[in-house]
Parts: C-alpha cells; sequence; structure tokens
C-alpha cells in the first residue's frame, strides 16, 4: 500500500499515469458513449458505455408572469427647480378637503336669523342683534365682552371689571393716592367711570359726576349710555349697568337690573 511519494523524484501519482500509456479515446456516435484503454502490457482496458435518453426532452418550468414593475422616475437633487411637482390626493382619499358648499336643503344665514327673530319676538324677547351685543354678569360679578363689541367697548367693560368688586370711598380713583392718578384702592361713583372710559382712550384725567352730565353728546348711545347730575352718576354698557349704588347688593358695580333715571342728564361718548 502506498502511503508517500514513489521513489524516482515525482508524485506517485504521476508515474502511475505516466504507465498508462495508452491514453483515452472517447466516442460518441448514435447517443452512446465508448471509453477505451489500453495499458503497458497490451491488454484491453474495462470499457464503459452510455446511452442518452430517447424520449422527448422534459419542457423548462417558467414561472407566472409577474406585473411589471413601474419605471422609475427621477428624483432632481433638493433645492432644483426640475423637482416632480406633489401628485395629487387621492378622491377617495380622506385626505381631501372637504367641500366648500353646504349640502343641499342646509339653510342660509340669512334663513336662521329670520327664524330666530321670529321665535324671539313671539316670545316677547329682544331683536338678535341686541341678543348677541348685549354683556351679560357671571357669578363672579365680572361682565362678558359681546363677540361684536368695538374696541372701546371692550376695553370700557374689561377696566370695568378691574374695579367692580373694590370698595366705595368718596374720592377714590381720583388721584388721593401720592403719585397716583387712576390706580386707588377704594373708588367713588365717578371715579369708577373715569377709570373705565380713560381705559378705552376717551378721557385723560378722573372727572366728576358734574362734569360728566356736560360731557360727551347727549342722548343715549348705540354702547355706552352714561346718567349724571351734581350728586351721582352710573351708566349703562353693552346692556349692562355699571353703578356703586349696586354694589351693596351684589357686591360689584355690574348690574343686570335697571334703575329710575330722573333728574339726571343722559349723555354718551361720541361713535359709541
Amino acid at each position: 500500500m502506498r502511503t508517500g511519494r514513489a521513489t524516482g523524484g515525482g508524485p506517485w501519482w504521476r508515474s502511475r499515469a505516466a504507465r498508462a500509456g495508452g491514453g483515452l479515446a472517447v466516442l460518441a456516435a448514435a447517443g452512446a458513449v465508448a471509453v477505451g484503454a489500453t495499458a503497458d502490457d497490451g491488454r484491453p482496458a474495462p470499457q464503459l458505455k452510455g446511452w442518452a435518453l430517447a424520449g422527448a426532452a422534459l419542457p423548462v418550468p417558467v414561472d407566472d408572469a409577474l406585473p411589471a414593475a413601474p419605471p422609475p422616475q427621477a428624483t432632481a437633487a433638493p433645492g432644483s427647480d426640475d423637482a416632480a411637482p406633489d401628485a395629487p390626493p387621492d378622491a377617495g382619499s380622506s385626505s381631501a378637503p372637504p367641500p366648500d358648499t353646504l349640502p343641499s336643503g342646509a339653510p342660509s344665514d340669512d334663513a336662521v336669523k329670520a327664524e330666530l327673530r321670529r321665535a324671539l319676538r313671539s316670545a316677547g324677547g329682544d331683536d338678535t342683534e341686541q341678543l348677541v351685543s348685549a354683556a351679560t354678569v357671571g357669578g363672579d360679578g365680572l361682565a362678558s365682552v359681546p363677540p361684536d363689541a368695538p374696541g372701546k367697548v371692550a376695553a370700557i367693560i374689561r377696566a370695568g371689571n378691574q374695579v367692580a368688586r373694590k370698595p366705595y370711598v368718596y374720592g377714590g380713583g381720583h388721584g388721593r393716592l401720592a403719585g397716583e392718578i387712576w390706580q386707588d384702592s377704594a373708588y367713588d361713583c365717578s371715579g369708577s367711570i373715569s377709570f373705565a372710559l380713560a381705559a378705552a382712550g376717551l378721557i385723560d384725567a378722573p372727572m366728576t359726576s358734574g362734569a360728566l352730565a356736560a360731557w360727551g353728546k347727549p342722548g343715549p348711545g348705540r354702547w355706552v349710555t352714561i346718567y349724571a347730575n351734581d350728586g351721582h352718576t352710573f351708566m349703562t354698557v353693552a346692556g349692562l349697568r355699571f353703578d356703586t349704588s349696586g354694589r351693596q347688593q351684589t357686591g360689584s358695580r355690574w348690574q343686570t337690573a335697571s334703575r329710575s333715571t330722573a333728574g339726571f342728564r343722559v349723555v354718551h361718548p361720541p361713535g359709541l
């Protein structure tokens, strides 16, 4: 048994190949293959034969046709003018914007206002314009600003809220504190009204009730009406009464109930 190299200076398998001498002959005819060899001693070597299949060749399986892939879209560099525009939203997508028109049969704004006006009149109530423009008093004694109130009216209401619950003192709000003109710890009737009017830019110094009686335009205003005489003054703003005397009943100068206006001069701020 050979376990290493053959003697003679080369690998054992190379010397055996040399002794084979005769080589190999390969013949292919009519689908048959014969392989023959002769050894060194002239004896014929064993022959191997093979036959090709006579049947028809089997079909090569082909995968089902796949849908063609969409062609790649060209992408432009960021910031270039060649960037493709965004695709329009799908008609069935939930991200589509809602229609600008109301559904068929929906009442118009004018129809809703007319119906509300009829309902208020049948119930003995005010018109819709007065209803929207009316302020209300909350449980904290502060007034709300109507949604359609002019800016000056809103400023008067907000300033009135700042002093609505402050106590009464004669001369309060008339610069009785050193270095202060408007701010005070307590207000009298004309001092609180002057504070509210000044916040809207209507006056530039506190006024007494007698001075307010001669101020502004005569008669009631659309939003603000001032009632004044030499001894007292109050006003109505967006349907609410702002009166120092009412604070004794509810703790706030804002009141929903009216009072007698006999003996008072009626004026209003210009434009309001």
